[in-house]
């Protein structure tokens, strides 16, 4: 049986205290679950959430991005062997935020997925398309082309990554993909890791867009969603864990 994975990225919000109930409400509820769950947070709440979590193996921790050099004359930048320090087990590459806010580009997200791997952080790499694109009906083309780069880039390594889907028009607009609008998506996406590797089953794909305790069963029974990359709904305890639950309930089924 393979678990769902639920990861929650609380992008630029919480606060110490915020953080402490949060966390502490999350692993309140986790117990008998059948769930991979995982929280990304700001770079600066790493060191007190890693503490939160050191004696449990429930909840991972995360990070928001890496840098795609090593070390050096960088400034603001946080490398994967800093992060790996701080016990973190996953991190998130090419959000559609930081591709549309920060200019990251296909090579970019390719490059800090690499420095992921090789300091042993297992990348979540982002992928979807705008309202724009969508009308325009490139969505293949453009989910396709965002994964190639890191395809190339990887070679055989792409076997250990968690790619997800989060088409940017469905992305805290309160909108979201229609199951079956998802499934399509991860459908093309599940043929190209095919292509690309014999041990594409490892690899879990990832629903991004305004999932949430409504919508997550209907969206995680699908065929190909092997889980949720969560924004707001991670925010609430409560929140999260009704998807988790959902998600649960389809691991459960299988």
């Amino acid at each position: 049986m393979k678990k769902k994975l639920i990861v929650g990225n609380w992008k630029m919000n919480g606060s110490l205290a915020a953080n402490q109930a949060l966390v502490r409400g999350v692993l309140d509820g986790l117990e008998g679950l059948q769930v991979n769950a995982a929280v990304c947070a700001p770079n600066v709440y790493l060191s007190q959430i890693q503490a939160m979590l050191h004696d449990q193996r429930a909840l991972d921790l995360g990070a928001q991005d890496v840098s795609m050099h090593e070390q050096g004359a960088y400034t603001g930048e946080i490398s994967a062997d800093m992060l790996r320090e701080f016990g973190i087990r996953y991190v998130v590459v090419g959000h559609s935020e930081r591709r549309q806010y920060h200019g990251e580009q296909d090579l970019h997200v390719a490059l800090k997925a690499q420095c992921a791997l090789q300091a042993g952080i297992t990348p979540i790499v982002c992928v979807g398309e705008t309202l724009t694109e969508r009308r325009a009906g490139g969505t293949e083309e453009v989910v396709k082309r965002q994964l190639a780069a890191v395809i190339q880039t990887n070679g055989h390594c792409i076997s250990e990554v968690v790619v997800a889907y989060e088409p940017v028009w469905a992305i805290g607009t309160g909108l979201t993909a229609t199951p079956e609008e998802a499934q399509q998506v991860h459908s093309v996406l599940r043929h190209q890791l095919n292509a690309a590797t014999a041990q594409a089953a490892r690899i879990s794909i990832l629903y991004g867009g305004s999932m949430n305790a409504t919508n997550a069963l209907t969206l995680l029974n699908q065929p190909d969603i092997d889980g949720g990359l969560i924004g707001g709904a991670a925010l609430k305890a409560s929140d999260f864990l009704a998807i988790m639950a959902a998600a649960s309930q389809c691991a459960t089924a299988s």
